[in-house]
């Protein structure tokens, strides 16, 4: 499905790439500069619901840019214009309910880096969107890198054949610790209570038992969080056939707080660690934020992360199944 939508127009923005001949991220803005309130945008977005969901499918990254989006009420009316089913966050991000469907991102400090991941990679229902709104733009850094996971794929592929088959064939195990309570200045700081919304331990080994992660309590009142075995790749319909990259080795692998082995207890080699990383990076697709962006992200094919900034930063997300 090629582009054409008379309600948009397609753009440009610093750090595009074409990646297997599809622009990343495609970039919509408003087909007439004086129709671009947020009501304009809702119009057109009701009007072209299907044909949003193709180019989310086959660019992986849609932008859109220019219209007067303003705050989390104008990004929620754009979520739910589309009707998607929301799926509620479970993972160790420091987050903060907004508005309805709205959350802010990873509150962990912003002078750290956000290592690149698929969206609840680890849980057995994932996002298949994960939607972002820009109220506030970093003065310096702040960027949501993503990554085309299958190119990912290829290249360890290419470079490391015999670790890729053994990852695939055994599968793979983590394990993360999970706090007692909340620490906001740590990136991975959500206590269990937070993540599993519940103070009783029995309730939240049956939730956690749902997302297929078992628990082991520790003497401090954290939790030791084990998941395996996990695929070391994917493939998702309607996406070319591509192995996506689905897993977190490089976030996980030898961290002070989670590890990441195959599922029969072997090591992963370090230097493979290292080498995906540095692919994974050399990868990655940077744009700027503007103030009133909204970038739609199919989690099935993009790793994102996110860079360093200064403060004022504010970003906030959704995310739909």
């Amino acid at each position: 499905m090629g582009f054409f939508c008379e309600d948009f127009k397609e753009g440009q923005c610093e750090g595009q790439k074409v990646v297997d001949g599809e622009v990343m991220p495609l970039v919509l803005q408003p087909a007439d500069p004086n129709k671009n309130d947020i009501e304009s945008l809702l119009q057109a977005v009701e009007k072209n619901k299907d044909w949003f969901e193709q180019m989310i499918i086959k660019n992986s990254a849609v932008l859109i840019r220019g219209f007067d989006v303003k705050n989390a009420e104008d990004f929620n009316e754009i979520i739910e214009t589309f009707g998607w089913e929301d799926i509620h966050y479970v993972g160790p991000a420091p987050r903060t309910h907004i508005h309805k469907r709205v959350w802010t991102a990873n509150e962990g400090p912003l002078s750290e880096f956000i290592y690149y991941h698929h969206e609840m990679v680890l849980i057995k229902e994932y996002p298949k969107k994960v939607i972002l709104f820009c109220e506030i733009p970093s003065p310096e850094g702040g960027e949501t890198p993503f990554v085309p996971s299958f190119k990912v794929t290829e290249r360890m592929l290419e470079e490391f054949p015999e670790a890729v088959r053994e990852m695939e064939e055994k599968g793979l195990k983590y394990s993360f610790t999970a706090l007692g309570s909340n620490n906001p200045s740590s990136m991975r700081g959500r206590g269990w209570e937070d993540t599993f919304r519940t103070s009783d331990k029995i309730e939240a080994e049956k939730r956690a038992k749902a997302l297929g992660v078992d628990m082991e309590w520790l003497d401090n009142g954290g939790v030791k969080t084990i998941l395996g075995p996990r695929p070391l790749t994917k493939v998702f319909e309607e996406r070319k056939g591509r192995r996506m990259w689905f897993n977190s080795v490089v976030g996980m692998h030898g961290k002070e707080l989670s590890s990441a082995m195959m599922a029969d207890g072997t090591e992963i080699p370090s230097n493979v660690v290292e080498r995906c990383g540095e692919i994974i990076e050399e990868e990655s697709i940077q744009f700027k934020w503007q103030k009133g962006d909204v970038v739609f992200l199919d989690n099935y094919a993009l790793l994102h992360g996110r860079r360093p900034s200064l403060p004022p930063r504010r970003v906030l997300v959704a995310t739909c199944k």
